[in-house]
């Protein structure tokens, strides 16, 4: 990166994407506003015409990132077919790909400590993709005798958690190194345990 990005308007854009290198090399606190200042090309001053501080920074990335993150996931939705199942199996799948493919987003989004309701816009977009998850969960709830039927809200943050959980744990470094399945294994056979037990699958499905 070069002053060039400043001068040609891309500040703001510049840094974001510098304090994106700058989190998956070194953690979300492990860098400071200089450090992506530097990175991007530009003087220290420069960051503050935009962003407060770093955890603005970060705050800006996630924001990105949830962005990006309900647009796959509504479109992963939507190719499930239109199979409640279906549609749960591949946003879990949509899940570890986003993780996979944009760390330094996920991490700033998951691992950073922002809080998503400081910002109106981070909690318009965070919770634009959280709400393809309840919208699946929605749908599946129609398979469940009224009776039996635990809320939406629960039921999709049950699968919300399995995936973030095979995420951290399987599909980005160690441990998942030394696990003998693949987190698209363990995702997909999670959910289906989970769905059986809810009785939306067939017990030999």
């Amino acid at each position: 990166m070069t002053k060039r990005a400043y001068h040609h308007g891309n500040l703001k854009q510049t840094l974001i994407e510098a304090t994106i290198k700058l989190i998956e090399q070194k953690g979300p606190t492990g860098f400071t506003i200089s450090q992506a200042a530097k990175l991007a090309g530009v003087s220290g001053a420069a960051p503050y015409r935009h962003f407060k501080g770093r955890e603005d920074l970060i705050a800006e990335v996630a924001k990105q990132g949830f962005s990006m993150f309900g647009d796959l996931l509504e479109y992963a939705y939507a190719k499930g077919g239109g199979s409640a199942v279906t549609s749960v199996e591949a946003t879990g799948r949509a899940y570890l790909a986003f993780a996979r493919k944009h760390p330094g987003h996920y991490i700033a989004m998951f691992e950073s400590g922002v809080s998503i309701n400081s910002d109106p816009e981070l909690a318009t977009v965070a919770n634009r993709a959280i709400n393809v998850l309840v919208k699946a969960a929605d749908n599946l709830a129609l398979d469940i005798p009224e009776g039996k039927r635990p809320p939406s809200t629960m039921v999709s943050q049950h699968i919300w958690a399995m995936s973030h959980g095979i995420v951290e744990l399987y599909a980005r470094g160690e441990p998942g190194t030394r696990s003998p399945f693949s987190p698209e294994d363990l995702l997909e056979t999670g959910i289906g345990i989970y769905l059986r037990g809810l009785g939306v699958l067939a017990k030999d499905h």
